[in-house]
C-alpha cells in the first residue's frame, strides 16, 4: 500500500507539529503501509531543514530489519 504525506496532512488536520507528523508516519506505517511517497514539504514551525530525512526516518525504521546502530559490535 502506496501513502502520500500530503494525504496525511490532509487526514490530521489537527496536527499541530512535524513531531506529531512523525508518530502519524511511524503509525501507518506500523499498519501495513509498505510505500511512503514524499509529495510536499510540511508547513510547520518545527519542521527541520533535513524534514525529509525525518520522514524517511519515522517511516523505514518501522520497516527496519537490522535494528538501531548502536556502534559496537559483539567484540567490544
Amino acid at each position: 500500500m502506496m501513502i502520500y504525506l500530503s494525504e496525511l496532512l490532509i487526514q490530521n488536520p489537527e496536527l499541530e507539529s512535524f513531531e506529531q507528523l512523525l508518530q502519524v508516519i511511524a503509525q501507518k506505517a506500523q499498519q501495513g503501509a509498505i510505500h511512503l511517497k514524499i509529495d510536499i514539504k510540511p508547513a510547520y514551525p518545527d519542521t527541520p531543514g533535513n524534514w525529509e530525512d525525518k520522514v524517511e526516518g519515522a517511516f523505514a525504521g518501522v520497516h527496519s530489519m537490522m535494528g538501531a546502530y548502536t556502534g559496537c559490535t559483539g567484540e567490544d
